[in-house]
């Protein structure tokens, strides 16, 4: 048995790989090192030298045809959804509990969802990665032809971000995908949310607490994150004449209107405000439907899956109610 599955995998990975060569790479090492001295005046055999030195790495692509949001929701949510992850994020949050405040003060973010984006992301620093950055995006950008142009526009962002900041290119390590740091920003993420929270005149996500914090907080206000008001609600029957959305992030597009007439009555405070969503998620047995307010389509601009948003939605009340 344990052969078949192993064929089966192999052959799925072998597909994945082949369809991933349908696409062709349209730009060079060296004409991405030009590209970037027309563009953002760097010296193109500096770029060209960072990226001869960087290594391609098999295990990369391999990595990236088996993401953990393939699983259904009842498998991927015992990755996240554990005793330790919850001890974990008790543990960060009374840590850090004034920096937390701080967040929620100036950007109106949940202290427990910021937590919990950390745990659901690194387990609050445990595995921030351990690829170089730079052999993630080299790799992608130059052998993995399905979202090459992505992962270049990424590669470039890097290039921006390590001048930035005074960064050796060489030095920075993350994810196979290139994310870094305690709450796994891509290059882009960091140039445009990554703050200075503590003003000593750096940006840093590795190790330094206050930016970490800062930054997500920031990011979830600048993508419209709305102060206290709920993220998801568990809904007791598929609803009738309401279709659930994508997997990928939809906007919320259900009027109160085309609630209430399904027969859904909202009583909390604020909830019935704006447009909602209807997400599905295949439990053992049967599917479970929850209604996804403007704040759960927030997180899933962290991360547009929306298994990956319930996680981390479900990860923070468990931490919520374990810090009482």
């Amino acid at each position: 048995m344990k052969t078949i599955v192993f064929l089966i995998s192999a052959l799925l990975a072998l597909s994945a790989c082949a369809s991933s060569q349908e696409k062709t790479i349209s730009v060079t090492q060296k004409e991405f090192a030009q590209q970037m001295t027309e563009w953002h005046g760097f010296d193109a055999a500096a770029i060209s030298a960072w990226l001869n030195k960087a290594q391609h790495r098999d295990s990369i692509i391999e990595a990236m045809t088996r993401p953990a949001e393939g699983k259904p929701w009842h498998l991927y949510r015992k990755i996240f959804i554990t005793n330790r992850r919850i001890k974990g994020g008790v543990s960060f949050f009374n840590t850090h509990r004034d920096l937390l405040q701080r967040a929620y003060d100036e950007h109106g973010v949940d202290p427990y969802v910021i937590t919990a984006i950390i745990g659901v992301e690194t387990s609050y620093g445990a595995n921030t990665g351990s690829y170089p950055v730079i052999d993630a995006l080299k790799t992608l950008s130059f052998g993995y032809p399905r979202r090459a142009d992505f992962f270049r526009k990424q590669l470039e962002e890097f290039f921006l971000m390590a001048r930035e900041e005074n960064l050796d290119p060489m030095q920075p390590k993350g994810s196979y995908a290139g994310a870094m740091g305690m709450p796994q920003f891509i290059p882009s993420s960091f140039r445009s949310y990554a703050i200075d929270f503590d003003a000593d005149g750096k940006r840093n996500l590795w190790d330094n607490h206050a930016d970490i914090i800062g930054s997500v907080a920031n990011y979830f206000a600048v993508h419209g994150w709305q102060k206290n008001q709920p993220v998801a609600r568990l809904l007791p029957t598929k609803p009738e004449g309401l279709e659930p959305g994508s997997r990928r992030g939809q906007k919320p597009n259900i009027s109160p209107e085309q609630l209430k007439n399904a027969g859904i009555t909202l009583t909390n405070g604020g909830e019935s405000v704006g447009n909602t969503s209807i997400i599905k998620l295949q439990q053992e047995k049967a599917a479970e439907y929850w209604l996804g307010f403007n704040n759960f389509y927030v997180i899933t601009r962290y991360n547009h899956s929306n298994l990956y948003a319930m996680a981390v939605y479900q990860l923070s009340e468990e931490i919520r109610k374990a810090s009482k």
